[in-house]
């Protein structure tokens, strides 16, 4: 790997610390908002010099399309083995969850539409299932309709993480916060509300964290 700029290594933790507090890497305009740019063209810039020495990979298409190489994912992820066996070893196979019955586990046998075998190496964690997101209440986040978000099964969450909750008869996508007052999930678009909910409601219940993306067009 060629050696970084000041610059470059500063990018290079940003997007580190984004994929270890919410399981997505940032968008050229996070990226430009933290480092005082005015334009996400600089942003753009700085990726692509990463990407050409070998850091980083770049999907087109899409505002959070930044994949850590493997030896900086190590450096994202301490816990994960830095020495990898053969991607043809390491395939998950994770359940499609569909839509979701009203008080029944999320991945009880009718909610599973059907298995994916996948890389591990494409998310920031080890996902347990895969979920097709309904709605466009994340758009502004990349998350769309249709999507398979990869998600790790927990009852816990930090500020600002990305996770699956479940209200009532709704299983739905938020930005987690949690406050003095209570728990508020955060839509990643104008259109839609914040959600407010206690977390001692009997029908609130963390479900898992985001982890990764999948798109399956």
């Amino acid at each position: 790997m060629l050696k970084l700029t000041a610059r470059q290594e500063q990018i290079l933790n940003l997007i580190k610390d984004a994929i270890q507090n919410t399981g997505f890497p940032p968008t050229r305009a996070e990226i430009a908002n933290e480092l005082g740019f005015r334009s996400t063209n600089a942003a753009e810039e700085h990726l692509q010099a990463l990407a050409r020495k070998g850091v980083i990979e770049i999907a087109a298409g899409t505002s959070r399309g930044i994949r850590l190489r493997d030896s900086e994912l190590a450096g994202a992820m301490p816990n994960q083995q830095l020495a990898l066996p053969h991607p043809a070893l390491m395939q998950l196979s994770l359940p499609l969850v569909g839509r979701v019955a009203a008080g029944s586990p999320i991945l009880a046998t009718e909610h599973v539409e059907s298995t994916y075998q996948v890389d591990p190496s494409l998310f920031s964690a080890k996902p347990d299932f895969l979920l097709r997101v309904r709605g466009l209440s994340m758009r502004d986040i990349g998350i769309m309709d249709g999507d398979l978000l990869a998600v790790k099964k927990t009852d816990t969450a930090r500020n600002g993480q990305i996770v699956v909750a479940r209200i009532g008869d709704d299983v739905t996508v938020k930005r987690y916060v949690k406050t003095s007052s209570g728990i508020e999930l955060h839509p990643e678009n104008p259109d839609f509300s914040t959600i407010f909910v206690n977390e001692n409601e009997a029908d609130f219940a963390l479900e898992g964290l985001a982890v990764g993306l999948m798109r399956s067009w």
